[in-house]
């Protein structure tokens, strides 16, 4: 897409506008005050102040708190008298300070709002007690937009926003009384069957299903086609089989001890509060897609997860809507939470700061916190340092809606405006539903223990379905027989589907009656790893004119466009070794890779936080205008076919790396991509890592295609930027200890030592027909290296990567030691040698792969030294420490292989002594450290 300039010329950076599934937001101009309403409000003061008294602080004395168990002191600000007001017969005119029902909804585009009617001070204070102190609350006068101030504030004031005002029709009624009564008896019937099970059921929030039923319905109704759902555990199975409609007999099957995955996939499965499901539902008489995503048992990691799966959904719409679809028109991601995690989980605030950004916003999340005011045994008074759960959406300015969850009503309505607010300002809003726990954190636990005087009032309350079914047969909307005959008919329909559970069948995406099936949709053309049909070692070699296109490409600018002087050199050196072939160096040959790919219609997404230009300043995918700070991304603007987005993110690494790998949940067409600044900082987001990335595709048969690139080597840079635990990586496998066939390896780990090898591990990851995580031990020093460029017949097809690379300089029989290392101690070794005269008598070869652990590979290439009886030594060379590195995954693997084969052989270590750090800080210690590993690699031979 060619770029504008005009705007650049304005200082506006253009390249987001335009980027991955991004569109630029509306932008709202709010009309000023009329003169007679500004010489209203300055007649007025006095009740403007005490209006606004309310919008601010009206929240505190809310009737919110199903419990009264809130602390809520005397609100001062609400008096008028604090405001000179004392007459409630006075009448004052309200134009330009407060609205009422009838007043016309703003479109912030027009002419000002104006508002003739007259009313009392005791009519005023009555209007703002029912919209601002009844049992929802509002907090929206912290934002800085004057446009969402104002919008609020008519919204609220001058519609049906209160349950005694907005009435509901009686079959609206009668669908919220169906839906909590199918909660309520949900988690009676698993009470009674399976007493000792922790089900983390819904009861005392019953609220939170309506609540979901209202948003689906409303969003629904505007065109939203699409719904991503991240939620904890509780009310997870409520959520499952009322509206979403998962198989009771399925739940029942899995709670019996099943798997709830077919047997042929090998899959470990996960627990019951972990299940999800892709459901097609109908509501408001529309097809909506709610997608309840798959979770671990760690609060809150979800949510970025989820974010990024929603952007992957909304770029695939809006690659083939029109240029009207904006971001937020069909999809929306919903996220649920809990109250003590919502304040006390880190990466809440890491994903609300991805909110509003360009690379990762997806027109606005919807959250619901379901508060207990209680996390497991700890009150809220005592687990957070703010007045409520929700304060820390203010650090994105997102108003919040504090509900009464033993209203119903009144929560349906809070989720209309969050909605109405959502899809109108495409941000994020937050709707606190105040509710209770009517068990302890699970329904064994005994909340007595710690919170004796709450679980006294909770235990002689009616339950909520129960209070509002007794609400409608007052109001005579049904009768108490219907609603027995309701009940009873429910529980009979869970008793009939606990009789079918035995012999139920668990399906999975990847069936079609052979192992080797397809998944639906966009995957439809990927089988399950462990399929005989996975194509593990495709050929990822392209054509040379391809290459050279994409290379010039690659480094091209628009004509006028003035790039740094410093960069000049790097493009004519790219521009040269096209030319010669030969010296192709690490950044040439992702630009390959990236541009390849994109010609074959792929979507290629790097995300960190210094990716445009690479983090040791050797990428330089987009390039920026020295004087208009236009930026361009050469890819972009000079191929056709794919798009390749280049994502600085903010500085996380929880969040973004869970927003990473929530897009590549969602298309297998998409290259995704987490650089991480330098390798050692990827333990930021180890839950991440540990719950999603290692372990998805055994507990949830969710395939990810997820590329992590960590700069790794020891380089005399100190503990923390040296390391990207390659140790911790490999535990976190389930490579086996020995030989096997059909293994079906977690994820793929690698430490490339040429560009052209790094060029086929990127291609590898697509032209695979199955996706698998790839973690790559990524160089620093090595990017520039003329010893690691590569020639350009190392990127031609029948070439592809190679776990084992062999040393063809040496001739077997004379070699008296075999060196196996891995990355970029490789060069070190190789001039070692030389400077030793032993280039003959050491053998050096490299393990590009460390996990699959490739041993065929090793064996055929170490066979010309052992085969023949020799007594050559093996030794495994690393740099790192000796309880770090792959030494203490290779080891083992390597002593069974020789046993396999024969081989009477020990494999010696050479290295770092064991250590607490990756690497020391002093530099006369590093020196002499790799010094040490020189001479004992190459001793006594």
């Amino acid at each position: 897409m060619p770029i504008s300039r005009t705007r650049a010329r304005l200082g506006l950076r253009y390249y987001h506008d335009h980027s991955f599934g991004y569109r630029s937001p509306r932008r709202f101009t709010v009309p000023d005050y009329t003169p007679e309403q500004l010489q209203n409000r300055a007649k007025n003061a006095a009740l403007l102040r005490y209006v606004d008294s309310f919008r601010i602080h009206g929240h505190r004395a809310a009737l919110i708190d199903p419990l009264n168990k809130m602390q809520r002191d005397d609100v001062a600000a609400l008096d008028p008298s604090r405001y000179g007001l004392t007459s409630g017969n006075e009448v004052y005119d309200l134009d330009g300070i407060v609205w009422y029902n009838g007043d016309p909804r703003p479109d912030l585009t027009s002419t000002p709002i104006s508002s003739k009617l007259r009313w009392t001070l005791e009519q005023i204070t009555n209007h703002l007690k029912d919209v601002y102190a009844g049992a929802i609350a509002y907090e929206f006068m912290h934002s800085p937009s004057k446009a969402e101030r104002l919008w609020f504030g008519h919204l609220v004031e001058s519609q049906d926003s209160t349950t005694r005002k907005h009435k509901y029709s009686p079959a609206v009624k009668k669908r919220i009384w169906k839906n909590l009564v199918i909660s309520e008896i949900l988690d009676k019937f698993l009470q009674d069957k399976f007493p000792n099970l922790k089900r983390y059921g819904l009861e005392g929030a019953e609220s939170m299903i309506p609540a979901l039923d209202t948003l689906f319905s409303t969003a629904s109704s505007v065109g939203i086609e699409h719904i991503m759902i991240g939620m904890p555990h509780r009310g997870r199975l409520n959520l499952l089989t009322g509206l979403l409609e998962y198989s009771p007999r399925a739940l029942l099957h899995k709670i019996k001890g099943n798997s709830e995955l077919p047997e042929w996939l090998g899959a470990t499965g996960d627990v019951i509060s972990h299940l999800a499901i892709n459901s097609s539902i109908k509501s408001n008489g529309k097809n909506l897609t709610v997608q309840l995503l798959q979770n671990p048992s760690h609060l809150e990691a979800i949510n970025p997860v989820a974010l990024g799966k929603t952007r992957g959904k909304q770029y695939s719409l809006i690659h083939t809507s029109d240029s009207s679809c904006m971001l937020g028109d069909k999809v929306m991601c919903v996220q649920l939470h809990g109250d003590a995690a919502f304040t006390g989980q880190g990466v809440v605030m890491e994903s609300l700061g991805l909110s509003n950004l360009p690379h990762y916003t997806s027109g606005g999340s919807v959250h619901i916190v379901v508060n207990n005011n209680v996390g497991y045994t700890t009150p809220g008074t005592i687990a957070r340092s703010s007045l409520y759960c929700s304060d820390i959406g203010k650090m994105i300015n997102a108003p919040v809606l504090h509900c009464n969850g033993d209203f119903p009503e009144d929560v349906s309505r809070a989720m209309e405006i969050a909605f109405e607010y959502r899809n109108f300002f495409r941000k994020d809003i937050i709707v606190d539903l105040i509710t209770y726990r009517r068990w302890g954190h699970n329904e064994l636990d005994e909340p007595g223990f710690t919170q004796p005087l709450m679980y006294q009032e909770i235990r002689q309350r009616a339950s909520v379905p129960q209070r509002y079914e007794q609400e409608l047969i007052t109001e005579g909307i049904i009768d108490a027989a219907t609603a027995a005959d309701f009940r009873k008919e429910r529980t009979s329909f869970l008793q009939a589907e606990l009789d079918q559970s035995t012999s139920y069948q668990p399906t999975s995406e990847w069936d079609s009656g052979q192992e080797e099936s397809v998944a639906r949709g966009k995957w439809s053309d990927m089988v399950w790893p462990a399929s005989p049909t996975a194509a593990h070692d495709p050929d990822t070699g392209v054509e040379r004119d391809i290459l050279t296109r994409v290379g010039k490409a690659s480094v091209k600018a628009p004509d006028g466009f003035n790039v740094h002087e410093r960069l000049k050199r790097h493009i004519g050196t790219r521009l040269k070794s096209l030319e010669s072939g030969v010296s192709i160096n690490w950044g040439t040959a992702e630009a390959f890779a990236f541009g390849s790919l994109m010609l074959e219609g792929h979507d290629v997404r790097i995300s960190g936080q210094d990716v445009g230009r690479g983090t040791f300043s050797h990428r330089h995918a987009m390039l920026v205008d020295q004087t208009t700070e236009e930026v361009v991304v050469p890819l972009n603007e000079f191929l056709f076919g794919g798009r390749l987005e280049l994502a600085n993110s903010s500085l996380s690494e929880f969040a973004v790396l869970g927003f990473e790998y929530g897009m590549s949940w969602e298309s297998p067409n998409l290259l995704p991509i987490w650089e991480a600044q330098f390798g050692d900082f990827f333990n930021g987001a180890q839950i991440i890592i540990d719950t999603f990335i290692t372990s998805s595709e055994t507990k949830w048969a969710m395939q990810s295609g997820l590329v992590m690139l960590l700069p790794h080597g020891l380089d005399g840079a100190g503990p923390e930027h040296s390391s990207m635990r390659i140790e911790r990586m490999l535990q976190l496998t389930n490579d086996p200890y020995s030989s096997q066939h059909n293994v079906n390896v977690n994820m793929s780990i690698a430490n490339p030592t040429t560009a052209s090898q790094y060029f086929h591990l990127l291609r590898r990851q697509m032209k695979r027909n199955f996706r698998k995580p790839l973690v790559i031990a990524a160089p620093k020093g090595l990017l520039r290296s003329p010893a690691a460029s590569s020639r350009i017949e190392d990127f031609l097809p029948g070439t592809s990567f190679r776990a084992v690379l062999p040393d063809s300089s040496v001739s077997p029989p004379q070699v008296r030691r075999v060196i196996l290392v891995s990355g970029k101690l490789y060069y070190d070794l190789v001039k070692e040698r030389t400077a030793r005269g032993l280039d003959e008598t050491v053998a050096i070869i490299r393990v590009e792969e460390l996990c699959p652990f490739p041993f065929a590979d090793i064996k055929e290439t170490l066979a010309p030294f052992l085969d023949s009886g020799a007594n050559n030594q093996i030794v495994w060379v690393q740099e790192e420490a000796q309880n770090q590195g792959a030494w203490t995954h290779f080891m083992p693997r390597l002593q069974n292989l020789f046993r396999e084969v024969g081989w009477r052989t020990d494999v010696n270590y050479v290295g770092r002594p064991a250590s607490e750090v990756p690497a020391v800080g002093v530099a006369k210690i590093h020196s002499a450290q790799v010094s040490q590993i020189m001479e004992n690699a190459f001793s006594g031979i």
